[in-house]
């Protein structure tokens, strides 16, 4: 595999009907990397994860495994398994037979079956769970199956369609952790779908932000978050002040009235920008020693600091700090140079984006995707 790519896609392009779904994606997975799609529903997420899962064909475009192309090649047939939503589980069998179901479609032998059972229930930490029928399980628990029956069939590559999206939050933390510790040990590639800006961060080797059937950035969760190309990506992956500037020139922009240093050029003289600030980046002081000056106009604990908002006069800022201050109160407010990030202007259906996000996705026939969630296919 040139580069360790396992996956590569190839101006992907999907239509349905006048729906413009994926629109010419370009994306390499590497080996036994941990990637994650990440994008509001209707973004494409979840149709690319169909595509190399092959419950979808491109309308164009190419999909390449190990080097081979692998356009019409049915899902049962490709080294991959699939996590939905729907944990798809038998009610009738219980966790063993579960598990073994995929085993015993593909005639592995029976003592086989029971040494990767065994090593796959002790690796999702359901060890002595053999005989509980799925009604009986949480969950959390019923999850794990459904990873242990995809994973017993030594897949090179799980993808995991939003399968925390029905757990409780303390849950839904400490199975990120799981997925991650499973990940390693198995040493095969992820590929997770979600739109949860938390989850990509906690998991990810890469994070791939998706909007409009587009991939508008990969890199790591640092890069993503620290240094987001654009103010769609910047909103969506975490709270941010988007604010309007003017780049007057290189390492100068003019924001809320005031002119600041900042770490970016290349931009046109006197050019029209995005100027992106976290709400963490703030630094709090005395009014006559700082950049703004603002009144709190609300505060909001949330359990390891405090979210205010803070109007300047031009702009309301949001503000998280440590120490509380009060309604009313009169703050100073500075940013150094490298918390100031500055991007072009977002068009027009960025700027939709941003305040109507559409609901998903491609149809498909419910009855279709049953058949595509059976086991016989994993």
């Amino acid at each position: 595999m040139q580069n360790n790519i396992l996956i590569s896609l190839r101006d992907i392009f999907v239509q349905f009907d006048d729906d413009i779904i994926l629109d010419g994606i370009n994306l390499d997975i590497r080996d036994k990397e941990f990637v994650t799609l990440l994008g509001p529903s209707g973004c494409g997420k979840t149709t690319t994860l169909r595509i190399i899962g092959g419950f979808v064909n491109p309308t164009e475009g190419n999909i390449f495994f190990d080097g081979k192309n692998i356009n019409g090649v049915p899902p049962y047939k490709r080294q991959v398994n699939t996590v939905f939503q729907r944990y798809a589980l038998f009610p009738h069998l219980n966790v063993y037979e579960n598990v073994e179901f995929g085993l015993k479609i593909s005639n592995v032998p029976k003592e086989e079956r029971k040494k990767r059972i065994k090593e796959m229930l002790e690796l999702v930490n359901l060890k002595g769970f053999e005989l509980r029928r799925i009604a009986q399980l949480s969950g959390g628990q019923q999850q794990r199956v459904a990873i242990a029956r995809a994973l017993v069939n030594h897949p090179r590559v799980l993808l995991l369609d939003e399968p925390l999206g029905a757990l409780d939050l303390k849950l839904r933390k400490e199975m990120q952790i799981e997925l991650k510790r499973i990940q390693q040990q198995m040493n095969i590639t992820f590929l997770y779908v979600t739109h949860d800006q938390e989850e990509a961060l906690t998991m990810s080797d890469r994070v791939i932000v998706m909007n409009a059937g587009k991939i508008l950035q990969d890199g790591s969760p640092t890069d993503i978050y620290n240094e987001p190309v654009n103010a769609f990506v910047a909103d969506f992956i975490g709270e941010s002040n988007i604010l309007e500037g003017i780049m007057h020139e290189d390492f100068v922009v003019e924001v809320c009235g005031k002119v600041l240093p900042c770490v970016d050029k290349g931009f046109g003289k006197n050019q029209p920008v995005d100027v992106v600030i976290r709400p963490e980046d703030w630094d709090i002081g005395k009014p006559e020693d700082s950049q703004f000056v603002g009144v709190v106009e609300s505060t909001v604990f949330k359990g390891v600091h405090f979210e205010n908002i803070v109007d300047i006069g031009v702009e309301k800022l949001m503000v998280h700090t440590t120490q509380q201050h009060n309604p009313g109160s009169r703050i100073g407010l500075s940013v150094i140079p490298e918390y100031i990030h500055i991007m072009n202007k977002m068009d027009e259906d960025e700027s939709f984006a941003l305040t109507a996000l559409e609901a998903d996705s491609i149809p498909i026939d419910e009855d279709e995707l049953e058949d595509y969630t059976s086991p016989e296919f994993e």
